[in-house]
């Protein structure tokens, strides 16, 4: 793809324009290691270093022009400049002329919340497919924009405007109909504007807690910006290439942060819920649900319907994220739940999400994403509830993020485990080991080096949970899921849950 800067020009709305007057743009970037020729590079303000020292690298790859905030100590020949307020948040109008609005052709579906989103995104994927729709979608996990599922190499959940409107480009050449996005509420957030220029057409919220404190200041403000992907439902007319879309919102009924949800948009808004109350009126729910090792059996209820279900995705948690997906489905391609629900049982769980490692061992073993302590309430107690012998957890916390949760994860943990190991997630620039004093401090009652044991190096970790394991044991590796690295102040190490767990089983011999 290519266009004449002049073409898209506008969308940047820029303060002052220098140098070549019209060159052809081939791409865009935000990292100058990227950089081809004849690519736009948005020097972006950072947390630890302005974008603009970037400049001349992007330059000598063969950036043609530049959006950058504050006036340059130099300007070379032949480039145009473009002086924003934001560079960031000139992104992403940028790069939705640049891709010539993507999302204008598609029925886009936003979903957000504190846990389940990349769950609930695959989920809505795979059934709009398995009902005959051609769908791609973006998520923390993976991501598809035509056939292929692909592994997503970053540690970002919503990704930049760049990448958003690119891949929605791609869905819409491959000839999708539906795009499923994940829409974290940094991606909502008006600091960052990554969504901005998304028009969606349906949200779901799957619930709100406590989270990401560091960059949202607040509860009120994290959860109003996850609320701005139910308003942005009123913000566009729902023509998708001169077809109207439904629009509506999907909320999660036993979420505390439902009505404020409800209240966010004008568009007619759904609930589900694992449990039946008065006022939830009208709200699709769960009864008589039955969790075993692969899943769950349960009834769906609306209004006077009884539906039979099954989902083959371990964890009770599980049933909500499958009700959210069919009643979005449901109402989006018009179709009755009782038609969609046989489709549940062929339905495959996210990787990292509640995985099962089986090498034939007597134990069982489950890796999770799981990392907040509202995530940590919703796995144990079901967990606890059906293993018959001990459950040793191995987690940690990320570094440079919401501190306050460190103390609640260990105090969940260690009222629903028997032993309690704490390792390195993510440290960034904290001392991993202080870090991991912060999460001990909420389980004081575990003895040290007999059930509360502190090992930052996550490999060893996991070989010491799995050689204290025995048979009906259950070892829960929380907190890297998909993930595919450990990130430290001066390096990132490649690291695989999954890969690491089933090496260390083959080392015990099975």
């Amino acid at each position: 793809m290519s266009k004449t800067l002049s073409s898209f020009i506008d969308a940047a709305d820029a303060l002052e324009r220098r140098g070549a007057v019209d060159p052809v743009i081939t791409g865009l970037a935000y990292d100058s290691r990227k950089v081809e020729p004849g690519f736009l590079f948005f020097a972006l303000p950072g947390l630890h270093v302005d974008g603009s020292r970037f400049i001349p690298q992007a330059i000598a790859k063969g950036a043609v022009a530049v959006v950058h905030e504050g006036e340059l100590a130099a300007y070379e020949d032949g480039v145009a400049y473009l002086r924003v307020e934001n560079p960031r948040l000139a992104m992403s109008p940028v790069a939705a002329a640049f891709y010539g609005y993507p999302s204008r052709d598609l029925a886009v579906i936003g979903i957000t919340g504190t846990e389940g989103k990349s769950t609930t995104v695959s989920l809505v994927f795979q059934l709009l497919r398995l009902a005959g729709h051609r769908a791609g979608f973006i998520s923390t996990v993976e991501y598809c924009a035509g056939d292929e599922v692909v592994s997503n190499p970053e540690h970002q959940t919503t990704p930049e405007a760049v990448t958003i409107h690119a891949r929605l480009a791609e869905m819409r050449d491959a000839g999708c109909r539906y795009a499923v996005i994940e829409s974290s509420s940094h991606g909502l957030s008006a600091k960052t504007g990554r969504l901005a220029d998304v028009l969606f057409d349906v949200g779901i919220m799957t619930n709100v807690t406590h989270e990401h404190l560091e960059f949202h200041g607040t509860h009120e403000r994290y959860k109003s910006d996850k609320a701005n992907l139910f308003r942005a439902l009123d913000a566009h007319d729902h023509v998708k290439a001169g077809v109207p879309v439904p629009s509506f919102g999907v909320v999660n009924d036993e979420d505390a942060a439902a009505p404020y949800f409800r209240m966010a948009t004008k568009k007619r808004v759904y609930g589900f819920s694992t449990s039946r109350a008065a006022d939830f009126q009208g709200t699709v729910y769960a009864r008589d649900i039955a969790v075993d090792i692969d899943g769950a059996n349960f009834t769906i209820v609306d209004n006077d319907e009884r539906i039979p279900a099954r989902v083959n995705l371990p964890g009770a948690f599980n049933v909500k994220n499958a009700l959210a997906a069919l009643i979005a489905v449901s109402k989006l391609i018009d179709r009755p739940l009782a038609e969609l629900a046989p489709l549940l049982p062929r339905l495959t769980p996210v990787r990292g999400r509640m995985t099962v490692i089986n090498q034939g061992q007597a134990f069982e073993v489950l890796v999770d994403y799981a990392h907040t302590p509202s995530s940590f309430r919703e796995i144990f107690p079901p967990l606890r509830a059906r293993v018959k012998g001990r459950i040793i957890s191995v987690f940690g916390s990320g570094g440079e993020r919401d501190t306050v949760k460190r103390p609640e994860q260990g105090r969940i943990a260690a009222d629903y485990s028997d032993t309690v190991i704490l390792t390195d997630e993510d440290p960034r620039g904290e001392d991993p080991l202080t870090l991991l004093e912060e999460i001990a401090a909420g389980c004081p009652e575990l003895t040290r080096d007999e059930r509360l044991f502190l090992i930052p190096d996550r490999p060893q970790a996991i070989r010491k949970a799995l050689s204290l394991a025995k048979p009906g044991d259950l070892v829960l590796l929380l907190g890297k899921g998909h993930e595919n690295s450990i990130i430290y102040r001066d390096k990132t190490v490649p690291y695989d849950e999954i890969a690491e767990a089933k090496a260390a089983l083959r080392e015990l011999g099975y």
